[in-house]
C-alpha cells in the first residue's frame, strides 16, 4: 500500500487477496519452524506434520502466482521474498530426501533450487542495507551446492562455489560482520569435499567425465538360477562419521557422502523439464521404496546413536535387515585382560559431550574401568536379535572380530584394514581406501595404483570387465561349500550383495598389492570367509592381474601366482 492510500481506497477483492498471503504467509512459517521440534528418528510421527507444512506452502506458491500483480501494489511482495518461499520448498523437499531416503526428492529440490538462481529471486538483496537478507542467499548457495553434490552435478557445483566466493566478499566488504570466518571455512570445506576423489575420468579433450555410483539397472550380478539364498530386505541404515579430520561438507563426511550413495538407486529425473519449475506436487509419493531409509549420524554422542538404533531396531519390518556403517576413530583399550569380553577390546570413538558426564572431567579414569566415550562390539549385542549387518571402518575395526551370534539370527561383520601403508595413508583425509572400495571399487583400485586419472574408454572397458569379474566372486560366493550361511542370507537383497562382492575384490586386490604387506592390511570378517573359494581363489587372483595389466600397473602385483596357469 501506498503512503497517500487508505485502505478504504483499496478495492474489497484486493484486501482479502492480502490478508489470505499474509495468513498463508504466517501459517508457513509456523509450521516450517515447528519442522526442528520433530523428533529426527521414527518413520512414521513426521509424516502428518510434513504433510501439513507441504499443503500450506503448495497453497502459498500458486497464490502468489495467480496474484503476483495485486501482490506486487498492494502489499509491495519483492523478488527476495518469492524466492524465500521457494528456498522453504526446497528445504522440505531435500528433507523429505533424508527422512525417506527416495532419491526422487533431490530432484525436486534441485528444481526449485535452479528456479531461484535462473529466476534471480536473490539478485535485489545486495542493494538493501540488511546483512541478515544477505545471509539468507548465502545460505541458499550453501544448501543447493549440497544438493548438487549429491546429484553430482560437479560442474554446476564448481560454479555456485565461484558465485558463493563473489558473494561471501561482497558481504564481508560491506558488513563488519563476525561471521566471515565462519563463511570462509564454508568455501575452504566443499573446495576439499570437490577434490577428495583420488582420480578422475577424462573425457578425450581432457574435459572430466562425472560418474555414478548409485545402483543402476543390471548393475548387480543377477542369481544363477535355481540359487537359493534368504529372501532378507535391507530396510534401514545408520551412517555415522566420526572421523578426525576427513573431509566434510555440512555435517557429510566424504565417508559417510559415498555409503548413502552406495546404499540408492539412480534417481528418476521427475524434475528436469521447465514446466516442472514451480508446480508443486508433495504429496505425490513414490509406490514403492526403491532405497532403504537411512540416518545420517555426524558425530553422535554414544546416547544419540544409541537412541537412533533403537528406533531403528523397533520399527525394522519383519524380513528386513538394518546395516549400521561405522567410520569412525578407533578407541584401543587400556589394559589386556585373562578374559576379555565384548567390552575389552574398545570399539569406535562416539563424540564427548562432556556437559552430560557428571565429574568425569575432574578425575583420571581408572585403568579397570572401560572407555564410557566408545562404541563397543558388546553393546551392539542386544540389537542381533534382529538380522544384522555391520560394516567397521577404523583403525580398530577388528574389536568387531570378535563378535558373538547370540540369538542365531543372520549377522555378518565387513572390517577394514587397521593399518595402512603410508602412501594410503597419507590420503586419509580425503576418505578411507576401504569405503572406496565398496562405493566405487574402479576408483579404489586406481587410486591405490597411483593413478590420477584414466581415460574413459579405458575405464568403460575396465568396467565392463569388472561386471564380469563381480558374476564370478557371485558365483565363489554362493557355490562354496564351506561359507556361513549369513552371507547368503543376505545375498537375496541387491544392495547387500554388491557390498559383499565388491568387499571380497577390495580383500583380493589388497593381498596381490606389493604395498600391502601384513595381515592388519587386509580387511577381514565376522564369520570369516572361506579364503581359497574367496579372496584366495586362483580366478579371482588371475583377474585382479588382468585388470592390472589393463591398466598398466601389473608391476605394483605380486605376479608370481601366474606361474600355475
Amino acid at each position: 500500500m501506498t503512503g497517500a492510500e487508505t485502505e478504504d481506497d483499496i478495492p474489497l477483492g484486493e484486501r482479502k487477496t492480502v490478508t489470505d498471503f499474509c495468513y498463508l504467509l504466517d501459517k508457513s512459517k509456523q509450521l516450517f519452524n515447528g519442522l526442528r521440534d520433530l523428533p529426527q528418528y521414527g518413520h512414521k510421527q513426521w509424516q502428518s506434520y510434513f504433510g501439513r507444512t507441504f499443503d500450506v506452502y503448495t497453497k502459498l506458491w500458486k497464490f502468489q502466482q495467480q496474484h503476483r500483480q495485486v501482490l506486487d501494489t498492494r502489499y509491495g511482495l519483492k523478488r527476495w521474498q518469492i524466492g524465500e518461499v521457494a528456498s522453504k520448498i526446497g528445504q522440505l523437499y531435500y528433507h523429505y530426501y533424508l527422512r525417506t531416503s527416495e532419491t526422487s526428492y533431490l530432484n525436486e529440490a534441485f528444481s526449485f533450487y535452479s528456479a531461484i538462481r535462473q529466476r534471480s529471486y536473490y539478485y535485489q538483496v545486495n542493494k538493501e542495507d540488511r546483512p541478515e537478507l544477505v545471509v539468507k542467499k548465502l545460505r541458499y548457495y550453501a544448501r543447493y551446492i549440497v544438493v548438487c553434490l549429491l546429484l553430482n552435478k560437479m560442474d554446476l557445483v564448481k560454479v555456485l562455489v565461484k558465485e558463493l566466493s563473489e558473494e561471501i566478499e561482497d558481504y564481508t566488504q560491506r558488513f563488519n560482520t563476525e561471521d566471515q570466518l565462519e563463511w570462509n571455512l564454508v568455501l575452504q570445506e566443499v573446495a576439499a569435499f570437490i577434490e577428495a576423489d583420488p582420480a578422475v575420468v577424462l573425457n578425450d579433450n581432457n574435459s572430466v567425465f562425472v560418474t555414478s555410483n548409485r545402483l543402476q539397472d543390471g548393475g548387480v550380478p543377477p542369481l544363477e538360477q535355481g540359487m537359493v539364498v534368504g529372501q532378507l530386505v535391507l530396510a534401514d541404515a545408520l551412517i555415522v562419521g566420526n572421523c578426525n579430520n576427513q573431509v566434510k561438507f555440512s555435517e557429510l563426511t566424504i565417508d559417510m557422502f559415498r555409503m548413502l550413495q552406495a546404499l540408492e538407486r539412480e534417481p528418476v529425473n521427475l524434475a528436469t523439464q521447465t514446466s516442472k519449475q514451480g508446480t508443486l506436487e508433495p504429496n505425490e509419493k513414490p509406490a514403492k521404496r526403491e532405497n532403504p531409509h537411512k540416518y545420517l549420524l555426524y558425530k553422535p554422542t554414544f546416547s544419540q546413536l544409541y537412541t537412533f538404533l533403537s528406533a531403528s531396531f523397533k520399527e525394522l519390518p519383519a524380513n528386513s535387515v538394518l546395516l549400521v556403517y561405522l567410520s569412525a576413530t578407533g578407541v584401543f583399550p587400556a589394559t589386556h585382560l585373562d578374559y576379555e569380553g565384548p567390552y575389552d577390546f574398545g570399539g569406535v570413538l562416539t563424540n564427548t559431550n562432556r556437559d552430560v558426564v557428571n565429574g568425569e572431567t575432574g578425575q583420571k579414569r581408572n585403568q579397570a574401568q572401560k572407555e564410557m566415550h566408545c562404541l563397543h562390539p558388546g553393546d551392539l549385542f542386544p540389537f542381533t536379535r534382529k538380522p544384522l549387518f555391520i560394516i567397521v571402518d577404523s583403525s580398530n575395526s577388528t574389536a568387531y572380530k570378535n563378535f558373538a551370534n547370540l540369538f542365531g539370527q543372520p549377522l555378518v561383520c565387513l572390517l577394514s584394514p587397521t593399518v595402512y601403508p603410508k602412501s594410503v595413508q597419507d590420503q586419509a583425509q580425503r576418505g578411507s581406501l576401504f569405503t572406496l572400495f565398496l562405493y566405487s571399487p574402479l576408483l579404489a583400485f586406481s587410486s591405490v595404483c597411483g593413478l590420477s586419472s584414466v581415460r574413459r574408454g579405458l575405464w568403460e572397458r575396465a568396467q565392463e570387465f569388472l561386471r564380469k569379474v563381480f558374476r564370478d566372486i557371485g558365483q565363489m560366493l554362493t557355490r562354496s561349500r564351506s561359507i556361513d550361511q549369513a552371507f547368503l542370507q543376505f545375498f537375496g537383497d541387491e544392495f547387500l550383495r554388491l557390498l559383499l562382492i565388491r568387499f571380497v575384490f577390495c580383500s583380493a586386490a589388497l593381498r596381490l598389492h606389493k604395498l600391502f604387506r601384513e595381515c592388519r592390511s587386509f580387511p577381514e570378517s565376522y564369520p570369516e570367509l572361506p579364503k581359497p573359494d574367496t579372496v584366495e581363489s586362483g580366478l579371482l587372483q588371475k583377474q585382479v592381474l588382468e585388470l592390472a595389466a589393463m591398466l598398466d600397473v601389473q608391476s605394483l602385483f605380486w605376479d608370481d601366482s601366474l606361474d600355475s596357469y
